[in-house]
């Protein structure tokens, strides 16, 4: 019983520690270490320590593991939970604000990651979300429709303009063979000053403002928020964990999905094999540019509630780190965008209670787009390359009179 324990429970480590997932983890668990030796280091009774360090070496060490450690309380704190707090609803506000933070991020995220899979690298989450969220608050503060039919076409418009952005990069592409790496960032750009030159008209503006920023969103196009008035979670966030199916079902159940993986991972022989490119490309597109446009009306009328020129933030740019962090997979994603969400809701308590600057958190979240891009890096931080090489290196042991001849073929089999 023992040796076949051993058997089946050695695989699956092995399988553990060679997975994707586990190199996407260690890299954030990487990345808070460094980040935390970047907390010491910028602390001022670390330094001051640190100048009588070869005579009282455990006052520096001290003071360094009381910066990181209360920097990083200080953002569970502010992105989990608040164990400080005197009542229920500000223990639990921050994971809110989490959510929050994060609703805007799984869309987009979900669809560079659908790009990701048709061989597409979508850096036009930016521009889409632009597009989506201008619509979508145009149609939020000019009509004047019942609720629910209000918030269905608000989505519906976001998800179009978003569509019709991403579709015409991935129909140039096809038709043309221009990279879309390039026309993304293009049509960024033209995202960014036709939304700037948008706000100047006189139907866009807030009257008696001059500033660039449009009227408040109707209430009937505002996202309901779906655990009361003490908490900023919204709608969006609901459509988030759909759409989070949606991608899983359309990647993994449907023939759309198969097509678009085939061509990811091999245009010609998909192409050989029957599969319209020119169209796959097209639909990947035009999924990715919807996902994002979903994401912009998560901005405007779940959170913002006007149009103004920093509607997008940086949420287009983080999709491509989330989708990276979550191997593109839905479910990945997902998680990726959960904590990605905490790095910006813990950031701000981090620096208003312990003084950590917020940069900070960004140079974390660079520094886990580093590891990702370096899996043999993270493996060797950790040690992972030299148990695998210790492995091949063993030569196979099998106890004599214990197996059958044909037991390792019916292993082999059965895996």
């Amino acid at each position: 019983m023992s040796a076949q324990t051993t058997e089946s429970t050695t695989p699956l480590a092995q399988r553990l520690r060679q997975s994707s997932a586990l190199v996407s983890v260690l890299a954030v668990v990487l990345s808070l270490i460094v980040g935390g030796l970047l907390i010491a280091l910028t602390d001022e009774r670390t330094r001051g320590a640190a100048g009588y360090f070869f005579s009282r070496p455990g006052d520096t060490l001290s003071a360094a593991w009381q910066a990181a450690s209360g920097a990083y309380a200080a953002m569970f704190r502010g992105a989990v939970f608040n164990y400080n707090a005197s009542n229920g609803v500000d223990m639990i506000k921050p994971l809110t604000e989490t959510l929050t933070m994060a609703t805007p991020l799984i869309t987009a995220s979900l669809g560079v990651a659908l790009a990701f899979r048709a061989g597409l690298f979508n850096i036009g989450a930016q521009g889409q979300i632009i597009i989506g969220a201008a619509m979508a608050g145009y149609i939020g503060f000019a009509w004047q429709l019942p609720w629910p039919i209000h918030i269905l076409l608000v989505v519906l418009v976001a998800m179009l303009g978003g569509a019709v952005w991403g579709g015409l990069v991935g129909w140039i592409k096809a038709r043309t063979g221009a990279h879309e790496v390039i026309l993304t960032i293009m049509f960024n750009y033209v995202a960014v000053h036709l939304l700037a030159y948008i706000l100047t008209l006189p139907a866009m503006l807030r009257p008696g403002s001059n500033n660039p920023v449009s009227p408040i969103m109707q209430p009937s196009a505002q996202y309901p928020l779906i655990l009361g008035p003490d908490f900023r979670v919204h709608l969006g966030f609901l459509l988030g964990l759909l759409a989070t199916w949606g991608v899983w079902w359309l990647l993994e159940r449907s023939t759309i999905g198969f097509e678009l993986k085939a061509v990811g991972a091999n245009p010609s022989a998909a192409r050989t094999a029957g599969i319209n490119t020119t169209r796959a490309t097209v639909i990947a597109m035009v999924g990715a540019g919807a996902l994002a446009g979903l994401a912009g009306a998560a901005q405007v009328n779940g959170t913002e509630f006007s149009l103004a020129n920093g509607i997008a933030a940086s949420i287009g740019f983080d999709a491509i780190t989330v989708a990276l962090l979550g191997r593109s997979k839905p479910l990945g994603v997902l998680f990726a965008a959960l904590l990605f969400g905490a790095f910006r809701a813990g950031g701000v308590a981090m620096q208003s209670q312990t003084g950590t600057p917020i940069d900070i958190v960004l140079v974390v979240q660079s520094l886990i787009v580093l590891f990702i891009a370096a899996p043999p890096l993270v493996r060797t931080v950790f040690g992972l390359n030299a148990r695998r090489k210790r492995r091949q290196a063993e030569p196979d042991e099998a106890p004599p009179g214990n197996q059958p001849p044909s037991s390792s073929l019916t292993a082999g089999s059965s895996l």
